[in-house]
């Protein structure tokens, strides 16, 4: 009974318990690790373990062997997993890929330290898609993740075992990766908050492209005073990151526990008609956007100009695998998985005239959604164009009678979104009539996410859903679906 209380409890009064000295980092990790022996055998979100690791680490926490107890964003010894992009020394990372099945890095990597040093255990790495491409969370190494409120039905990609655990209670935090929605559509999908931050705001490293700013690490929780707890024990600057921010001299929690409402906000059911949304989803999130009515805010239906977000992120995408992806695939084509070698071909064929372009049309994007929110606080739209879907899809072909032209086409909504570097939140709100959770993006200005958050969280009151997680797995039509036994390192 005391271990499934903990479990319940948000990853902020879990904090502040460690902190009175009411519960110690073991009495958690065996919570947690009683809850995964619970559910992921049908969920397969963390396929890889590391408890004795974890305990070492919360005894030397206990013994007071670790600075900065009183720092913002200390997490006291709580667990948390890791997405299996991330390096954890010691322990199995396979970034999704059968090449690299059996590889142990004897390192961390940037993120991982800072959340270790912050106090953070890693208990566990959450599955995910090949090299974290994919809209779904899908592997040869480990199979198929599951969707908690519905197990026949994909969690989305590619932070999907983060998502999954988050949504399960098996850890109360996790971390996520985007570029182009990796870390929102997950979120939408299994009703948790994910933050992509700005580019910059959560150090990266070491990093094959560490200039690019199209891919972000962020948080992953229950709720957005979780997910700012979080963002705190990320944020800050690294030397190996040469884009990382400076922490903030107000952490990010005080924007939650203090929160600025805005005054007038935009939303927009489809970003300018750029991409089809499915009628169910449309209709929950406008109606979830007119509970600002309720805070007294003005809402108008707006957006920035985003026409030509699909022909720039076409070509950066595509450039991206090169840059990062190249020395792989040219050594290991024919074991990489065929829509990733796609890319990378797509990649080759560009010409610098067209990568030219796409960056200064980048450039005037930028500009045109910097002005926007000299008019508008904050922007509103679905974080996905449809609800979770079959487990077995990879993606989605056609919505509304709108056949797409590329397989990643169907997450349009969220990428055009990266190419603004804005920080955008996905956030629960609302549910469909068969009981799908739907998720709204929030848009916050330029390195806004103080604002940002303290504004979510006000909506986050307003809906009133937040306290629907953690959920037990809910059995599919689609039959039951085998996990495969998670390794333990």
């Amino acid at each position: 009974m005391v271990m499934s209380t903990l479990i319940h409890k948000t990853a902020r009064a879990v904090v502040a318990m460690l902190r009175r000295g009411e519960i110690s980092p073991l009495e958690l990790i065996d919570a947690a690790v009683a809850r995964i022996e619970a559910v992921d055998g049908t969920l397969n979100a963390l396929p890889t373990r590391c408890v004795e690791r974890a305990r070492a680490h919360a005894e030397r926490i206990m013994r007071g062997e670790q600075e900065g107890a009183n720092a913002p964003g200390w997490l006291g010894g709580l667990p948390i997993a890791i997405k299996d992009l991330n390096e954890v020394a010691g322990v199995s990372t396979t970034y999704g890929s059968p090449l690299f099945a059996q590889h142990v890095p004897d390192f961390s990597d940037v993120t991982v330290q800072t959340l270790e040093r912050r106090g953070g255990i890693v208990l566990a790495k959450a599955n995910a898609p090949e090299f974290g491409h994919g809209g779904t969370t899908f592997n040869e190494v480990f199979g198929h993740t599951c969707n908690p409120w519905n197990t026949s039905l994909t969690c989305g990609g590619s932070s999907g075992g983060s998502a999954v655990a988050v949504a399960s209670g098996q850890t109360w935090l996790a971390t996520g990766s985007d570029l182009g929605t990796s870390l929102r559509t997950p979120a939408a999908f299994c009703s948790i908050v994910g933050l992509r931050p700005s580019p910059g705001r959560v150090a990266r490293a070491p990093a094959r492209l560490p200039f690019d700013n199209l891919w972000v690490q962020g948080p992953m929780a229950r709720n957005v005073g979780d997910a700012a707890l979080m963002l705190d024990a990320m944020a800050g600057p690294h030397r190996d990151d040469p884009i990382s921010l400076a922490a903030p001299k107000e952490p990010f929690v005080a924007a939650v526990e203090q929160p600025q409402a805005p005054k007038r906000i935009a939303y927009s059911p489809d970003l300018g008609g750029i991409v089809p949304v499915a009628r169910e989803v449309a209709e929950v999130c406008a109606a979830a956007a007119g509970r600002f009515h309720d805070l007294g805010v003005t809402v108008e239906e707006a957006c920035p100009d985003l026409s030509d977000a699909k022909e720039i992120f076409r070509v950066l995408r595509a450039n991206q695998f090169v840059g990062d992806l190249g020395p792989v695939i040219e050594k290991h084509r024919t074991a990489v998985r065929k829509e990733v070698v796609w890319n990378y071909e797509q990649g080759m064929q560009l010409t610098a005239d067209a990568l030219g372009r796409a960056d200064r049309a980048r450039g005037e994007l930028y500009a045109r959604a910097v002005e926007f929110f000299e008019t508008y606080d904050l922007l509103l739209c679905p974080t996905t164009s449809v609800p979770p879907f079959d487990l077995h899809l990879k993606h989605i072909d056609e919505v509304e009678g709108h056949r797409f032209e590329s397989y990643f086409e169907w997450y349009t909504i969220g990428y055009a979104l990266t190419l603004t570097s804005l920080p955008v939140l996905s956030l629960p709100c609302g549910f469909t009539a068969a009981g799908l959770p739907v998720g709204m993006q929030v848009v916050g200005p330029p390195r806004g996410e103080h604002f940002l958050l303290g504004a979510a969280s006000l909506f986050e009151s307003a809906l009133g859903i937040a306290d629907r997680v953690p959920v037990d797995p809910q059995p599919g039509d689609g039959g039951a679906h085998q996990a495969v036994k998670p390794s333990s390192h």
